[in-house]
């Protein structure tokens, strides 16, 4: 006969394995028509003209598309591994906060396209510089830059499903998702990253 603690050990893993498996099995279901392409949403709704701007969560992991305000389409993103501090130097791991904008978006041979966000803005450099004279950060740090939005290496869209902070700071989508957000922004458009 078996240990009683033994079985109720198995029975822990076992429950603890399948949440964990039901929980990176489709983060999509979750968000707004995560399932749904951005286009058909966008003849659906008649946003063909419109402007879109982005909403980053760090804390929820999730970036969402909006008109007006409101929220069209959501997807999961990752950042890096510092994903829950503001950006204040190079080198820290983490993603800006605040508002920026898109100055330019191109395709991208390693991470199929770049939305590259005006970091650092006026307001990532006062940022910056207050860190410096409270001495959060060292004198001689730098600001750093080249922050984007962008999806990641080929065969390695799992990442996203499974929280993996692997960035230097940029904000990190499927392929096929940014692929698909790529065709509604352009240069100007308002991200606003929140913690």
């Amino acid at each position: 006969m078996k240990n009683p603690l033994y079985i109720s050990l198995q029975i822990v893993l076992a429950v603890v394995i399948i949440l964990v498996i039901l929980g990176f099995k489709n983060n999509d279901s979750n968000l707004k028509n995560g399932n749904r392409p951005l286009s058909e949403l966008v003849k659906e709704l008649k946003l063909e003209n419109q402007s879109f701007s982005i909403l980053i969560e760090k804390k929820a992991y999730r970036l969402s598309m909006l008109v007006n305000g409101e929220i069209i389409k959501q997807y999961p993103v990752v950042f890096g591994p510092n994903a829950i501090d503001d950006k204040l130097m190079e080198g820290d791991g983490s993603t800006p906060e605040g508002k920026l904008k898109i100055q330019s978006k191109y395709p991208h041979k390693s991470w199929a396209k770049f939305l590259w966000l005006d970091y650092p803005n006026k307001e990532s450099w006062k940022k910056h510089r207050q860190a410096k004279a409270n001495g959060t950060i060292p004198q001689n740090a730098t600001i750093g830059g080249e922050i984007g939005i962008h999806g990641v290496p080929e065969g390695y869209d799992h990442a996203i499903a499974q929280k993996q902070n692997w960035t230097l700071g940029c904000i990190s989508l499927t392929r096929p998702a940014i692929n698909e957000i790529y065709n509604y922004v352009k240069a100007g458009t308002v991200v606003e990253i929140r913690k």
